[in-house]
């Protein structure tokens, strides 16, 4: 499998890695549909041939429209991040946690927008960007870990809701969940690990927490 004619969700992507991922993914043949709250910050994205919604990828509402206005989806990556930490333990302020939380509601607002569609696809797939915090969580980055921790929790929920599903119906399992940590995001290696998503059966790759190099 390829991502070839695939239809892919980039849902917050107006960052330097959203645009890497987009850029790889319609030069790999996908149909990509990068979101994001400004139309400016979406253009370079039309650019290089993506088809761009002004969407909000934290607002279920918002992702729902969009799933409704699609044929069919093969793969959700919400790309919504952003850091905030320093401090220890009081220095963990709630500004700083409210700021980091729509990296969660991106998550979930798109896995639940999107479940129905990935798993009717002949090969789903939903991933995330993490990070190696959760892992090893610092007093200064505290609000920051929670905050991926909650992400990955979800994600692998999504990952058992693919598989009960496809028990339950008594079908192969075709859609697959999966975690990417990182330390430091470097964009290449997200785009490597987000094209090899079709390399691997959904049954080896599901509930999968991958660590990017």
């Amino acid at each position: 499998m390829s991502v070839t004619d695939r239809t892919i969700i980039l849902a917050g992507a107006t960052s330097d890695s959203g645009l890497a991922v987009a850029r790889a993914l319609v030069d790999g043949g996908a149909r990509v549909v990068a979101t994001g709250r400004s139309a400016d910050r979406l253009e370079p994205l039309r650019a290089i041939g993506a088809e761009v919604d002004v969407a909000d990828a934290t607002s279920l509402e918002s992702m729902a429209d969009l799933a409704m206005r699609l044929d069919a989806v093969d793969a959700v990556i919400p790309l919504v991040g952003g850091w905030r930490g320093g401090g220890g333990l009081a220095g963990q302020t709630d500004a700083d946690f409210g700021a980091l939380l729509p990296a969660l509601e991106a998550v979930r607002a798109s896995s639940r927008a999107f479940d129905s569609a990935l798993r009717a696809s002949d090969a789903g797939r939903f991933a995330i960007v993490s990070s190696t915090a959760v892992g090893r969580p610092l007093a200064g980055g505290a609000n920051y870990a929670a905050v991926k921790a909650a992400s990955e929790a979800w994600t692998r929920a999504v990952a058992q809701g693919f598989a009960k599903a496809a028990r339950d119906a008594g079908e192969p399992l075709r859609a697959a969940s999966v975690v990417f940590r990182a330390k430091a995001l470097d964009p290449d290696s997200l785009t490597r690990r987000v094209l090899a998503l079709w390399d691997v059966d959904a049954v080896e790759l599901n509930d999968q927490v991958i660590t990017l190099d």
